[in-house]
């Protein structure tokens, strides 16, 4: 199995792009064969009709498909296909958004920009870009691609100010799930996703969301799942941190009465499972983002 390196180059930004055009994605052995890589990548089918592999799985390709490809994972695709025929790619290693960070943030998995690359089915995730918002997303790549072409003076924290926004705006696809679950033909994930949003200041769990919706764990656990790529219990995890960091960042609350207040009545248990999810104490996080002047 092929393992694809970053060419690290001194004295240039450790951030790649490449425009995809009539033919697949620049990340790769050109012979399309299965191979695997040590960073992270983007890949945005622009304009595209094809497949792509990815751990084994087949994915279609289409208009507006934003692809976040994890280290390690396995991805092919066919060299006699075309599977976009306007896009782009951009990849890069983990420390790029993290350099010198040995303490909050060693794994890339903890990152908050980097938390879409964890997520989903196997890892493997691919975002619906809306049609409005196409036009943006060309422009940000476009615009890193000139940032790393010219090299000019400063151009190493432009890129990473371009890979930024680009890594803003996939994150913000990623925690949009929910919403566009909740707004296509998905009922039963609409009520899962309603039953968490008014009860996850409680203590409640995965049977509590089942009971309510009058369906056993098992088939619950198995639907969310398959069309999500999380549990009920990841789904209730996150919108209690997510919360969590809006009340540390926004209000002069205390630890324990935030465990409280997004469902975690044992403040030693909301602690740890916030240093897991962010790699730092609730306390850290606050001092982090609101620095003393």
């Amino acid at each position: 199995m092929p393992v694809i390196g970053f060419g690290h180059v001194p004295g240039r930004a450790p951030i790649a792009v490449a425009r995809v055009a009539d033919g697949a994605p620049a990340v790769g052995p050109a012979t399309g064969e299965a191979h695997t890589h040590d960073f992270l990548a983007l890949f945005y089918a622009h304009r595209a009709d094809g497949t792509v592999r990815i751990d084994g799985r087949t994915w279609t390709v289409t208009d507006g498909d934003l692809f976040v490809i994890a280290p390690g994972q396995v991805v092919s695709f066919d060299p006699h296909e075309e599977v976009a025929t306007d896009g782009w790619v951009v990849w890069f290693p983990a420390d790029v958004v993290r350099p010198g960070m040995s303490g909050a943030y060693s794994s890339w998995r903890t990152h908050p920009l980097l938390f879409p690359f964890a997520q989903g089915i196997d890892r493997t995730q691919r975002l619906r870009i809306p049609a409005a918002d196409r036009a943006a997303w060309v422009e940000r790549f476009a615009a890193l691609d000139v940032e790393l072409r010219a090299r000019r003076d400063g151009h190493q924290e432009a890129a990473l100010a371009h890979l930024t926004l680009v890594l803003v705006a996939a994150a913000r696809l990623s925690t949009d799930v929910a919403d566009q679950l909740r707004s296509s033909n998905e009922p039963l994930l609409g009520a899962v996703f309603d039953a968490i949003e008014q009860r996850y200041h409680e203590p409640i769990s995965l049977a509590d969301i089942a009971g309510e919706l009058a369906l056993t764990t098992g088939h619950l656990t198995t639907v969310v799942r398959r069309k999500t790529g999380r549990t009920v219990a990841q789904w209730i995890a996150q919108r209690r941190m997510q919360q969590a960091r809006l009340l540390l960042t926004e209000t002069d609350l205390t630890v324990a009465a935030i465990s409280r207040r997004v469902g975690y009545p044992d403040v030693s248990y909301f602690i740890k499972r916030f240093r897991a999810s962010h790699g730092m104490t609730p306390g850290q996080w606050r001092d982090a983002a609101n620095p003393a002047p």
